[in-house]
């Protein structure tokens, strides 16, 4: 793989104004099988009831617009293609240390500010949850100055994927779960917070065949069975779209060329040589209120159900990430689990 073009080299910026800090949540450890069976029951209910971030100016080098107005490499799987283990989309049950974030569905543009920053409507539509505030221009500083709809208000970050219609018109998603966890095959000890103004992306928008499951999945209200293409859901567990982020960083870039060279996905063995700092492994779950057999004009907005992919742009409070990462993943704790369709249930 080659790396970032030269010249978009970022150093890790500072992090936001003194005074966004609060006070750390009190946790309690909390046994694997207990948190196994919390989670699980969880789950069962819910079907029985039912410093700045750097940017980049201009549209992304390397090639056309795809109709939609996206960048045509800009959505391309990762360094490493896929997560080593295969299994964080299919299994959200906690697996060592974890702490999760729900927040509810903020608003909707067609706008990118990774992809395409600084230019409104350039994008094909996408919905936005976490920082009430992101739109084409943010950037971790405008972010560090807004609200969240997360359930945790150090939690500034942005998270987004693409809109989902059915007969041309947007499906409001009722939640988005943001599951942190160690990937397997990773030293938990190893595990670092994300530099502050992290730009990610995951999965392929302009994908026209299936893309791995352990990246871009579909699936029903948190169960463990997934699927490339939207299944047939209960109406107590209705669907959702599984994405899973790269959790390894090449230690300097928090952005590149094509948005993807300076992360990767960690394997077996850990993280590559060429992006040697472990990061949290993120899988964002967005839910919709579709339940019973996909609809024959169900799409997504680039154009194809096959195009699943989402964005993150990290403006948490440094010290609140870094406390979660330290005091839950390094130390195997689940801090917290979804409970609900939205809040985060915490064990504490």
């Amino acid at each position: 793989m080659t790396g970032p073009a030269a010249g978009l080299s970022r150093r890790v910026a500072a992090g936001p104004a003194a005074g966004l800090s609060s006070r750390p949540p009190a946790r309690r450890r909390i046994p694997g099988a207990l948190a196994l069976a919390l989670v699980v029951a969880a789950a069962a209910a819910s079907v029985v009831g039912c410093s700045g971030g750097a940017t980049t100016s201009g549209p992304p080098a390397g090639g056309p617009t795809r109709p939609g107005g996206e960048h045509a490499g800009a959505h391309a799987a990762a360094a490493s293609t896929r997560p080593g283990d295969g299994s964080a989309n299919a299994d959200l049950v906690a697996r060592g240390g974890q702490f999760a974030i729900s927040c509810r569905f903020s608003h909707r543009a067609p706008d990118d500010p990774i992809v395409h920053p600084g230019h409104p409507g350039r994008s094909h539509l996408h919905d936005f949850f976490g920082n009430v505030s992101t739109d084409a221009s943010s950037t971790a500083r405008t972010l560090a100055r807004a609200g969240t709809t997360c359930g945790k208000v150090q939690d500034r970050a942005a998270y987004w994927v693409p809109a989902l219609l059915r007969g041309g018109r947007p499906v409001d998603p009722t939640a988005a779960d943001a599951y942190y966890r160690v990937a397997a095959g990773v030293d938990a000890r190893s595990v670092r917070p994300y530099p502050y103004g992290l730009k990610m992306l995951a999965g392929d928008a302009m994908a026209t065949s299936p893309q791995p499951r352990s990246v871009v999945a579909w699936g029903c209200g948190r169960r463990p069975d997934v699927s490339a293409a939207p299944p047939t859901c209960p109406r107590g567990a209705p669907l959702d779209l599984r994405v899973t982020f790269p959790d390894c960083w090449d230690g300097e870039h928090l952005d590149s060329a094509d948005h993807v060279s300076h992360v990767a996905y960690s394997g077996r063995s850990g993280c590559p040589a060429s992006h040697p700092v472990a990061m949290p492994q993120l899988t964002l779950v967005a839910h919709f209120p579709v339940s019973g057999p996909p609809p024959a004009d169900l799409d997504l907005a680039p154009g194809s159900l096959l195009g699943g992919h989402a964005d993150f742009l990290n403006a948490w409070e440094p010290a609140a990430l870094a406390r979660e990462v330290r005091s839950c993943l390094r130390r195997g704790i689940v801090c917290s689990i979804p409970g609900g369709t939205f809040g985060v249930s915490k064990l504490s």
